[in-house]
């Protein structure tokens, strides 16, 4: 029986070992509430800022920039909604991308409830965004544009310091979700005029369930989590002291490794795009072919369903996903596909390759032993598929 082979990394990493090693003593002895004045709570307070300042450092900022969360998610929610509130007296136009994750889409939902209006921006074929598009849609009542720093599904990489630049000094805030690109792009800060970034714990090889807000000074929110006033009164309850440490150290070891794992990540997207496309007939390639995530191969395969390619896969051991994980319970085509000018049943043909930290390049032997047979099978028994 061979290995399971896991290539959906873009769902789910595993947290590090070394990162795990880190964490354990916050568990248990260095167990404090930095809110406590007494010396384990100081020392609790030490490890909760030597981590911002750990976290801070891996995206060029300043410790007194970065604000702790929950996830993604959260941060994406404090961004939008803390900003969108905080700025509602010089305007209500907030502007997205229309490939953005799905966490985005129903936070714009919940603006456009609360009284905002939200334009959405279509990206070109390649679910990439021209900035001119961007600034066509800023009106006098624009205070804040949303865009991924790349495409957690497609892999596509958005021109953010281009953006970032348009932007700067506008009186229109920028605000980016980082996660598909942390730890995989190099993001600096200090370089980049964004005013908000969204970095997740896990998706750089830290544990689940923390995350970051990274809000530029001078930039202002009102708080969305009502509390006790924690993390400058931008999200109020006791920090995760354990999981924060953790993100730290997976920053840390995610910036002193970004350069050399990137390169070997992306030998075997190539590899496995270059074996796809010339093996199998009517298979594409989705996103961009050049600007895209180096640990990403998305493909779509004409006349046949991802969910069948992925069960089929699934039964051979391999892990792949159609899609975001986020928003793969519904029945719907890829709204980032369907936004790039595909078809529904184009759309819905496709599978998505994302290798990780643990990954072999034996990996990509495995899925060439079996992907081809497979589409093979699957076309042999649908109606919408027709040989050329």
């Amino acid at each position: 029986m061979s290995r399971e082979v896991y290539l959906d990394y873009q769902s789910a990493k595993p947290v590090d070992p070394r990162v795990v090693e880190a964490m354990l003593p916050y568990f248990t002895e260095r167990f404090g509430n930095p809110a406590s004045l007494h010396t384990v709570g100081d020392r609790a307070t030490a490890a909760l800022e030597e981590s911002r300042a750990g976290v801070a450092a891996f995206i060029g900022a300043q410790p007194d920039e970065v604000i702790f969360t929950s996830g993604a998610t959260e941060s994406n929610n404090l961004a939008m909604i803390g900003f969108a509130n905080r700025a509602k007296r010089e305007g209500a136009h907030v502007i997205i991308s229309e490939v953005e994750h799905i966490s985005l889409h129903n936070i714009g939902k919940f603006l456009e409830k609360s009284g905002f209006r939200v334009t959405k921006v279509p990206p070109d074929q390649f679910g990439r965004i021209d900035p001119d598009k961007i600034r066509s849609r800023v009106t006098d009542d624009t205070v804040l544009v949303s865009v991924g720093w790349a495409s957690n599904e497609i892999g596509t990489i958005q021109p953010i310091p281009r953006i970032a630049e348009m932007l700067h000094g506008t009186g229109v805030a920028l605000h980016v979700d980082a996660v598909a690109a942390e730890g995989l792009l190099p993001i600096d800060m200090s370089a980049v005029p964004v005013d908000l970034l969204s970095l997740s714990s896990n998706d750089i090889y830290g544990p689940p369930g923390v995350g970051a807000l990274y809000v530029r000074k001078g930039v202002r929110l009102a708080a969305v989590t009502i509390g006790g006033g924690q993390e400058n009164g931008l999200r109020s309850g006791t920090e995760n002291l354990p999981g924060i440490v953790g993100m730290a150290a997976a920053a840390g070891i995610s910036a002193d490794e970004l350069s050399q794992e990137s390169a070997r990540l992306a030998k075997m997207r190539d590899r496995l795009i270059a074996a796809v496309l010339s093996t199998i007939p009517d298979s594409h390639l989705n996103g961009h072919p050049t600007e895209r995530l180096p640990n990403n191969a998305h493909f779509r395969f004409d006349g046949i369903e991802g969910e069948s390619l992925l069960l089929s896969m699934k039964d051979k051991g391999i892990a792949v996903s159609t899609g975001s994980a986020c928003s793969s319970k519904t029945l719907e085509p890829s709204h980032t596909l369907i936004s790039c000018g595909l078809l529904h049943q184009e759309a819905h043909g496709s599978l998505e390759f994302t290798f990780g930290r643990f990954s072999e390049d034996a990996d990509v032997d495995r899925v060439m032993e079996v992907l081809p047979d497979i589409v093979a099978r699957l076309r042999r028994m649908s109606p919408l598929y027709e040989t050329r």
